[in-house]
């Protein structure tokens, strides 16, 4: 897909500034069916948010509609793809998250009680979202927020460890990790089950903090991206890619092909897997979305991070 911004309106806000991207000429065939092939939402504004070097994107579904964020990282689309949430880091370093409407281009700071938050993850209703937060005794612990800035919770139950990478299991129970658990809580921060990512997908992975799982909409299957063994020619550290746990037959299948590295990976409510990832010379990182059978689509030729918004 390539990006249309034949005219742009730049608008400024206090956090952030935002350019309005609107083409009223016709799409190429190439670009309407690339977007149109992979993300379907006929009623819907926008599709897909990612990050495009210093600024963040978002796209409509035939890319007549484009909004850009400069100075933010982290976007995250909300599931009716009407709002967006992003990170800003101010000028003495703390990170906060924002919320945006981007028809109305409003925008809110959510108040929670840390100087450093960031990376939200909206839940299934798009009523709430999740995120990483560093709390006062100096670990890392989930919170989860409702945009109207109301029922703030900080999942704390595994107090003497750090929770990483949020996500949510449905739309009353999250999930994080502390590289070695997977812990999955309630809304009001019951911890509900503990299992050993170990035991789980097995020794020959790697996980880091940034790395995410998340189980499918029927429960019965875990997807992750994870470092590996892959010896990758010119990659500085360890190689990651996507993959599937069916939890049931305990098989697991790599989603991404072999030779890319694949450092981030969201999957919808709806089972849709978006990565991004770079080939040799990894240097330029594309945009993918996949179904639980590995059927797989390039959607954005340059970005990293993706979230989608549901069909």
């Amino acid at each position: 897909m390539t990006k249309i911004s034949n005219k742009l309106i730049s608008v400024l806000f206090p956090c952030v500034a935002i350019i309005v991207a609107c083409n009223n000429n016709k799409t190429t065939e190439e670009n309407t069916k690339a977007i149109l092939d992979t993300v379907s939402l006929s009623n819907k504004n926008f599709a897909l948010a990612y990050q495009d070097g210093s600024k963040i994107v978002a796209t409509s579904i035939d890319t007549m509609k484009q909004i850009s964020f400069g100075g933010a990282t982290d976007p995250a689309i909300s599931p009716d793809g009407n709002k967006l949430a992003y990170t800003v880091t101010d000028s003495a370093g703390h990170r906060g998250i924002w919320i945006a409407d981007m028809e109305s281009k409003s925008q809110l700071q959510l108040q929670v009680n840390s100087g450093n938050y960031y990376q939200a993850m909206w839940s299934p209703g798009g009523k709430s979202v999740a995120f990483n937060q560093f709390n006062s005794k100096n670990l890392w612990k989930i919170g989860i927020i409702k945009t109207d800035n109301t029922d703030y919770v900080m999942l704390d139950s595994a107090s003497k460890i750090n929770v990483y990478a949020p996500t949510w299991k449905n739309e009353n129970e999250l999930i994080g990790h502390d590289l070695t658990n997977l812990y999955t809580f309630n809304r009001s921060g019951k911890l509900t089950d503990t299992k050993n990512i170990a035991t789980l997908i097995g020794k020959a992975f790697s996980i880091a903090s940034n790395n995410h799982f998340f189980y499918s909409k029927d429960g019965q299957k875990l997807i992750f991206n994870a470092g590996n063994s892959d010896v990758l020619e010119g990659l500085t550290g360890p190689a990651e890619a996507v993959y599937i746990l069916d939890l049931t037959s305990k098989k697991i299948n790599r989603i991404s092909p072999e030779g890319m590295n694949v450092p981030y990976v969201f999957v919808t409510a709806d089972d849709r897997i978006f990565y991004s990832g770079a080939e040799k010379p990894f240097t330029d990182s594309k945009i993918y979305v996949a179904d639980l059978n590995g059927s797989i689509k390039t959607i954005v030729d340059r970005g990293t991070n993706p979230t989608g918004a549901l069909k």
